[in-house]
Parts: C-alpha cells; sequence; structure tokens
C-alpha cells in the first residue's frame, strides 16, 4: 500500500483517470474537479489507504445496447474511485503480469484483439481447423467474490490492499430509479481494477487449457479453443463446461457457445476463412451497416460538413480495428452502397424541386438536365442511382470533399507502408478470385 500511494504513483494514478476522462459518477464530481479536490482531501485518502479502512462509493449503473441485442450493465464510479482503483492498479498490474499465460491477450499492456486474431489465424494454417467457441454467462456479473480473493491472497500479502479490493467488490451499484443494491458476486464492469481482476480470475482457465495440451486464444471472457476434427470439439467443448462449472463457479452459455470450422464462428468481430485469410464477420458487416445508415440519415440536425466530419470519425475509427481484415471483397462490395446512402442524403437535404435543380447546376449540370431530374417522381432511394445524380456526385467528387471509403484509408495505408519502406506479406483481397 505503501508504494500504491507513492509520489510517483500518485501523479501516474492522477494522470491516468484524466487521460480516460469518462462521466461523472453518483456524487457527480467531474474529471476536471479532481485535482481541486485532491488537493484538498488526498492526505485523508491516503491515510485511509495506509490503515485499510478506504471505503468506495457505490458506483452509478447504466446498461447500454449489446450489438447482437439485449443490454450490458455498465458501472461509472466516482471519479475519487476511479483515482483509488488506478492507484491500486499501478502495484497490481506489475505484479500479476508476469504470471499471465502467453495466449491471454485481453487488457494487458502491448497486447491487442488483432494479435489474438493472428494467433488465432496461426492455429488454423496448422490445421487446426475447428474451433471450440466458449462464451460464459453475464461473466463480469458472476464472478465469485470468494475465489477471485483467495487468487488475489496467492499473490499479493498486504491485508490493507486486499480489503480495500474487496471493499470495491461489495461496493454494489446505484440504479437509475436511484435504489443502491450490494453486490454479492461480480466485478463491475466501468472500474480501472476490473479487466485486471477478470484476468486474474480466469488465469485458472488458461492453466488448465495448457495442462491438457490444448491451443486456444483468450481475450478477456472470449475464448477459442483449435482443434483438428469435430468429434474433438465437441469432446473440448462438454469437458470444458463441467469444469466452469465446477472450479470456476460459472455457466457456459449453450446457445452462445458452439463448435464449427473457424469460418462459421466468429472471433472479435472476425473470422478466419476457408483461405486462412482473415475476414470481417458477417454480423460486424452487418454492424457497419446500420451505423453508416443512421450517420446519413438526412434529417439531422448537421450541416454537410458536420455529417462529412462524424462520418470520417467513425470511418477511421471503425477502420483503425477492421484494417486487420485481409480478405476485403465483401467490404468493397458496399462501396457503391455506401455512396448511395451519401447520394440519398444530399438529395433528401435539397429539400424541393427548385433547390435539387440549383443544387445540380452548381455541381455541373446543364440546366434542363437538372431541372429533369429535380422534377423526377422518384423515391430519394431510387433518385440516388439516377445517372444525373451519378453526374453530379462522382466518386471522385466525392473523394475530393473527403466523404471517404475503407478503400480510400487501404491505399493511405498503402503510401504510408511504402514511406517507411515496409514491406508486407499477407495478401490483401478486394476483388473475388477468378476460377
Amino acid at each position: 500500500m505503501e508504494q500504491a500511494v507513492s509520489p510517483e504513483n500518485w501523479a501516474h494514478a492522477l494522470e491516468a483517470v484524466i487521460r480516460n476522462q469518462g462521466a461523472p459518477g453518483p456524487d457527480g464530481m467531474t474529471v476536471q474537479q479532481l485535482t481541486k479536490h485532491l488537493a484538498v482531501h488526498g492526505e485523508a485518502i491516503r491515510r485511509r489507504l495506509l490503515a485499510g479502512r478506504y471505503q468506495p462509493g457505490a458506483a452509478k449503473r447504466r446498461d447500454i445496447p449489446k450489438p447482437d441485442g439485449g443490454k450490458r450493465p455498465l458501472s461509472i464510479p466516482n471519479v475519487q474511485e476511479r483515482f483509488v482503483g488506478q492507484l491500486l492498479l499501478g502495484v497490481l498490474q506489475p505484479r500479476f503480469e508476469p504470471t499471465f499465460r502467453e495466449h491471454s491477450y485481453g487488457f494487458r499492456p502491448g497486447r491487442s484483439a488483432q494479435q489474438a486474431v493472428r494467433a488465432a489465424r496461426a492455429y488454423a494454417k496448422e490445421g487446426y481447423t475447428w474451433v471450440v467457441d466458449l462464451d460464459i454467462t453475464q461473466f463480469f456479473d458472476r464472478v465469485n467474490h470468494d475465489l477471485l480473493m483467495s487468487q488475489l491472497g496467492k499473490t499479493v500479502r498486504d491485508k490493507r490492499v486486499l480489503r480495500v479490493v474487496g471493499a470495491f467488490l461489495r461496493a454494489g451499484v446505484i440504479l437509475p430509479e436511484g435504489v443502491r443494491v450490494r453486490s454479492k458476486e461480480g466485478t463491475p464492469q466501468g472500474g480501472p481494477l476490473s479487466p485486471l481482476l477478470a484476468n486474474i480470475y480466469l488465469d485458472a482457465l488458461d492453466r488448465e487449457l495448457e495442462k491438457r495440451g490444448l491451443r486456444y486464444v483468450r481475450y478477456a471472457d472470449d475464448c477459442n479453443i483449435y482443434v483438428r476434427s469435430a468429434a474433438a470439439a465437441q469432446r473440448v467443448l462438454a469437458g470444458l463446461t463441467q469444469w466452469i462449472t465446477r472450479h470456476l463457479r460459472l455457466e457456459v452459455n449453450p446457445t452462445k457457445s458452439g463448435t464449427g470450422r473457424t469460418w462459421e464462428r466468429k472471433f472479435l468481430g472476425f473470422v478466419i476463412l476457408a483461405t486462412l485469410l482473415i475476414g470481417i464477420a458477417p454480423k460486424s458487416l452487418a454492424r457497419f451497416e446500420g451505423r453508416t445508415r443512421q450517420l446519413w440519415d438526412a434529417r439531422q440536425a448537421l450541416t454537410s460538413v458536420q455529417l462529412r466530419e462524424q462520418w470520417r470519425d467513425y470511418l477511421r475509427g471503425w477502420w483503425a480495428y477492421y484494417r486487420l481484415a485481409e480478405d476485403r471483397v465483401a467490404l468493397a462490395a458496399r462501396e457503391p452502397w455506401i455512396r448511395r446512402h451519401i447520394r440519398k442524403c444530399f438529395w433528401t437535404r435539397w429539400h424541393n424541386a427548385a433547390g435539387r435543380t440549383a443544387a445540380l447546376q452548381r455541381l455541373g449540370l446543364p440546366a434542363d438536365r437538372a431541372r429533369q431530374a429535380a422534377y423526377c417522381s422518384r423515391g430519394a432511394w431510387s433518385m440516388a442511382k439516377h445517372p444525373a445524380l451519378h453526374q453530379a456526385l462522382t466518386n471522385q467528387r466525392l473523394r475530393q470533399h473527403q466523404l471517404l471509403m475503407p478503400s480510400d484509408l487501404a491505399r493511405l495505408d498503402e503510401l504510408v507502408a511504402n514511406r517507411r519502406m515496409r514491406k508486407t506479406a499477407r495478401p490483401v483481397v478486394w476483388e473475388p478470385r477468378r476460377a
């Protein structure tokens, strides 16, 4: 605990909380107010931590929609609790990180989901193309406190640290209607300690998989095991389901878990195709389509520049994750559909025949052709494919105005790679291969 409250770790924790930002907790304090708050109350917080008597307040509970339906409970701790959690993280993570297994990738320094997907593809290349896809039911809400504290106690000998971590686990949440609920199990999602505690809890699963000689990749509670046959996959799934229930006191979700080929089961938004290339999972592409429709909905109270900027921000963030995909055929096939949504949006925002005539003329169409298109009785989606609109809003013009497509960002990646004299061995497929 002395190391946790040392001046160096104190400064690092404060910097981390400010950098991560986040919404206020139940007490309403913002991240911007934390520095002044610690200047007044920091010494009292330090004394309570050194005595092992620090009692965190309850977090604010918010349910956020999950991509596949349902809701995920999110806890928003007070800013002070985030700071104290960050203090403990600063001393606990360096102790546990070296003990974690090689094939655990989630929430670890220097590791990423993309690395996990590459490791999965490496197994497929070795011939392990059958996958056991484990989904643990409500993992973060079902973590057993006694088992977790027992795991912590094997490495952490300072009783004060254990008491404070236990207090965080039991602090509970305040529901939207104002009711406070104590936590008897689970590690709340949203606090700085939660990812580390999840890895500590599931480290036993990693060791069991290695003990059985299985090839696996785990990212937090997403775990895939790779075997050579369907029979082996079924046998492993049945055995691990029993082991997880007995030793971790968790349940494997029978509806979401299963076995199949790597191209039949998604992993972290990707699939390993039969060609052994990394592709984007169909569900990920479906979510991309849904977000595209939202961003190019003409009914938003935004200027054209704001529409463009929010699209560029989303696309760049999306591409930063999915640029790992090597087979981009399905993505390339959607680019005409994306441009059609953009054209539809602008057509709708030109409001009426007079506005559309003027806009088309500004974009270079002859007056008679512009009027003919503007007075057409087709709907906006149909007009988005009209030759006049394609002539006015060509692909090149959209690109000039920074209305980018995924392929534009891919070309930028290639330019940067060439500029840095880096060569890549992975194939990138944008078009279907001919027979």
